[in-house]
């Protein structure tokens, strides 16, 4: 069935793991501020010749949600610390731009590509939460201004990225000149929401630039994701939907005159891994009696971005305006559910048991088929994988379904590279300053 196609494999790392409960599973962490559960994970990835290991954030504590959200490490330092212990997956961190400064950010991620020999990615996020608000003394951002400030603060950031060209640090022990002076740039940058002066104090990194990811859905996330993002991590239940998602994205891609092969689209995905069809089934049958009702509901609504516990689960799903916090899983949710005439039900087991995100149950071929059929018919590039628990069932994945993908001719059997670009097959952008070759 394999055309050629070259599947692109990420991993959600969350210490609880990902379904709302998986942390009561026997055998599974309950922790996720134990490094040691995040230092088997990287282990476990770079097992499997994954490109990349994810981290995601919040910046408010909010109780009766899912554990791993509740609490958790800031990612950056997360990584910096998981870059001494690992040495070919890929580091993607999650760090809002609305509560962040452009320099700081610049400077951080450029570190950690440093720090890591180049395998640093951001997954750039805009934050519409009154939690967080409330922790940095401000009100919610409309989310169209999110999405205006996020779009300068990034320009700011590739500025400041651009800032030092390749041997700019010349270090002449005769003359006593340390740096090319001629190859160090101010930014001067005077926007609407951002003053910075620039240069960056940390120069040209391994990758040019650390890998821009984005994950928004709504019309503003879109346009952002189109215009910068390098890898795009998309919500889809439905492979046509799924399809549709794939051909817009990739059409708005080469509308910026940017290559849509640059753009990798990775679909959230928890495979639930069995022996057999019936073994899966069981443990599917064991996360669902192990979900806690309230706090499934309270991730219904913070879904949603709406109070839902106020309707009948066994009605349609509500026709309700998009939220100003979050909108990329309700509108996912709202095309699933009109195109398959669901119940609210039915997206409360799917936010409970894959936390809104594409789920499969069965043994690995099984598994296999499924991913193997979304990336051959164009439905996506590849999948973050959102495990129900850690790190039995995430292994269970790398030593039963990776093979099975190898096999097929569809997934690395080997690194071909050191850096995330390599593993993502994306090219170094050049820097703004330097020449071109004649």
């Amino acid at each position: 069935m394999n055309p050629g196609r070259q599947m692109h494999l990420g991993v959600y790392a969350v210490g609880t793991g990902n379904h709302v409960s998986g942390w009561r599973f026997p055998g599974a962490a309950t922790s996720s501020e134990d490094f040691s559960i995040f230092k088997t994970i990287a282990d476990s990835c770079e097992r499997g010749k994954l490109d990349f290991l994810f981290v995601g954030d919040s910046l408010a504590f909010i109780p009766d949600q899912h554990p791993g959200q509740m609490l958790r490490f800031e990612p950056l330092t997360l990584h910096a610390a998981l870059a001494t212990q690992t040495s070919r997956v890929g580091l993607v961190a999650t760090v809002s731009t609305t509560y962040s400064a452009p320099f700081n950010v610049a400077r951080m991620f450029a570190s950690l590509d440093k720090l890591s020999g180049g395998r640093a990615g951001w997954n750039m996020v805009t934050t519409g939460l009154p939690e967080a608000a409330g922790n940095f003394g401000s009100t919610p951002m409309k989310h169209a201004t999110r999405y205006k400030s996020a779009t300068e603060f990034v320009e700011v950031v590739k500025g400041l990225w651009d800032s030092w060209e390749e041997g700019a640090i010349t270090t002449n022990v005769e003359t006593g000149e340390y740096f090319d002076k001629t190859k160090v740039h101010p930014l001067d940058h005077v926007g609407k929401f951002y003053s910075v002066r620039g240069p960056l104090n940390v120069t040209r990194t391994p990758q040019g630039q650390p890998v821009l990811v984005q994950a928004g859905a709504s019309e503003d996330g879109q346009k952002f994701a189109s215009r910068y993002a390098e890898m795009i991590f998309a919500s889809q239940l439905d492979k046509e939907h799924a399809k549709e998602f794939y051909a817009t994205m990739k059409a708005q891609v080469a509308g910026w005159d940017r290559d849509p092969e640059h753009c990798k689209i990775l679909v959230g995905f928890m495979p639930i891994i069995g022996r057999n069809e019936e073994e899966a089934r069981k443990k599917l049958s064991e996360l669902m009696r192990l979900a806690v009702p309230e706090v499934a509901l309270k991730m219904l609504s913070a879904r949603f971005g709406h109070d839902m516990s106020g309707f009948d689960l066994d009605g349609p799903v509500p026709d309700l305006p998009l939220s100003n916090d979050i909108q990329t899983h309700a509108k996912v949710a709202y095309d699933k559910a009109r195109k398959a005439n669901l119940t609210l039900r039915d997206i409360y087991n799917q936010v409970a048991v894959a936390r809104g995100y594409l789920f499969a149950c069965g043994d690995a071929a099984a598994i296999a088929d499924v991913m193997e059929e979304w990336v051959v018919e164009r439905a996506c590039d590849g999948f973050m994988l959102v495990p129900p628990y850690f790190p039995a069932a995430f292994d269970e994945f790398i030593d039963a379904v990776v093979p099975e993908l190898q096999k097929r001719g569809i997934f690395r059997r080997e690194y071909s590279g050191s850096t995330l670009r390599e593993h993502l097959g994306l090219p170094v952008p050049t820097n703004r300053h330097s020449k071109p070759v004649p």
